[in-house]
């Protein structure tokens, strides 16, 4: 099949990657000029994890392209995608749907044979209603559908759940749109992939759904964490035991600092504003924002009590700023929050992380970026884990207690080993253990 992908930012190159891994023929389209340049270049705009060779790979097979040209590249294609971005929208939270709304009508102009739309951005529930009115209120004579099929991919693992899912979510009821996009998805169809046909407002609202059900699972933990801290309880050990329950489940049940991201805020600020709209609160969602929004600022305050209550003049160095491992991504990152109420506090910040640093230094323009772990290290007052990169995993802590002027660790990942980092000399913390 021909496939184009409106949009060559992180969801639309790792999608249109992956469909030309399977076999189809993708044009990625993107209005950026320098970018897709890059892309012509082998040159990714983001960090994942085995992008780079996989594009460099269907490139070279002839079937993944590069292209501004909308007009010419959705020309046959049966499968038009769109993945633009859907930000918060300054002032209200509403998602930001201008991008989606302008492909569709660019879309609409440009349409010269029978198409399926698919939109893949993240969308408040009724936008493939309003996408399908632009196309159709444009006078084409040409066939088309309006079909949802929200991502499910996590950064730094987005190859592996795009080509090993736990489901496919399709959003429509018309039989000759699901027929198409039964033969896009046919590799993972014969894999047994589960595909999930519904309607598409149920579709729209299933991402949601998902992001907010994970980031309360996270929040609670994070709770949880911190009544242990008071009782004197291993939230690990309350993790693993509540984790064991089937109905529960262990993922996201891990306690830290916060979640970032590029669809956790955004997402569960969006259900909010949809929830809103049509007069039906969710108040536990409500909750769950308030509650990670104070706690990024707690961990900062955490940093604070380890050095005795006072960070004025101290050198404090974190490891990891971006929101996850394996991602340059610092979208809401809970290492911002960290970074400005040490700053506020008076400190001096000293930070490495493997990829995100670049990033990083534009919206986090007080503190000193060093080329690796250890000379973060050296003559800091207090080390910070705030990101579980590898790297980190294996940190040589004699060398450590000869580089830092203070014995000081805060683990917000629980990374370490309390009993082995005391033993060293090390005045340690972590989140919700003794």
């Amino acid at each position: 099949m021909k496939i184009a992908m409106v949009g060559s930012g992180y969801v639309g190159l790792v999608s249109g990657a992956c469909f030309a891994d399977f076999g189809h023929d993708v044009v990625c389209i993107d209005k950026d000029e320098a970018k897709i340049a890059r892309l012509d270049q082998g040159i990714m705009p983001i960090f994942e994890p085995g992008l780079a060779e996989l594009v460099a790979s269907n490139v070279k097979g002839g079937r993944l392209s590069f292209s501004t040209d909308l007009a010419a590249s959705i020309d046959g294609a049966q499968a038009i995608f769109i993945a633009v971005g859907t930000p918060s929208r300054r002032g209200d939270g509403h998602a930001d749907l201008s991008y989606v709304y302008a492909v569709a009508k660019e879309l609409s102009e440009h349409l010269t044979g029978p198409a399926v739309i698919v939109t893949k951005s993240t969308v408040p529930v009724g936008t493939g209603d309003e996408v399908e009115r632009i196309i159709a209120d444009s006078g084409t004579s040409v066939q088309f559908a309006v079909v949802s099929n929200p991502e499910f991919l996590r950064e730094g693992a987005a190859i592996g759940d795009f080509k090993r899912p736990d489901r496919i979510v399709l959003g429509t009821e018309d039989e000759w749109a699901q027929g198409v996009m039964k033969e896009v998805y046919r590799p993972l169809f014969l894999n047994k992939a589960p595909i999930l046909f519904t309607s598409r407002r149920s579709s729209e609202l299933i991402k949601y759904a998902a992001n907010a059900f994970l980031a309360t699972k996270i929040t609670f933990i994070n709770e949880m964490a911190d009544l242990c801290e008071k009782v004197g309880a291993d939230v690990q050990d309350v993790s693993r035991g509540i984790g064991l329950d089937g109905r529960i489940g262990s993922k996201f049940l891990h306690a830290g600092p916060g979640y970032g991201g590029s669809c956790f805020p955004k997402d569960t600020l969006a259900l909010l504003k949809t929830a809103e709209d049509y007069n039906s609160p969710v108040r536990l969602v409500e909750a769950v924002v308030k509650v990670n929004d104070s706690r990024k600022r707690a961990m900062g305050r955490k940093v604070i009590e380890a050095l005795g209550g006072e960070a004025r003049g101290k050198r404090v160095a974190l490891l990891g700023l971006t929101f996850k491992p394996n991602t340059d991504d610092m979208r809401d990152a809970p290492s911002i929050a960290v970074v400005q109420t040490l700053l506020d506090a008076g400190a001096q910040v000293v930070a490495y992380d493997p990829e995100g640093m670049e990033a990083a230094a534009a919206i986090l323009p007080g503190v000193t970026m060093v080329e690796n772990t250890y000379d973060a290290i050296e003559g800091a007052d207090a080390v910070v884990l705030v990101t579980e990169w590898d790297a980190f995993r294996a940190l040589d802590f004699n060398r450590v207690k000869r580089l830092v002027k203070a014995p000081v660790i805060v683990d917000l990942r629980n990374v370490y080993d309390p009993a082995e980092l005391r033993a060293a000399g090390f005045a340690y913390t972590s989140v919700g253990r003794p």
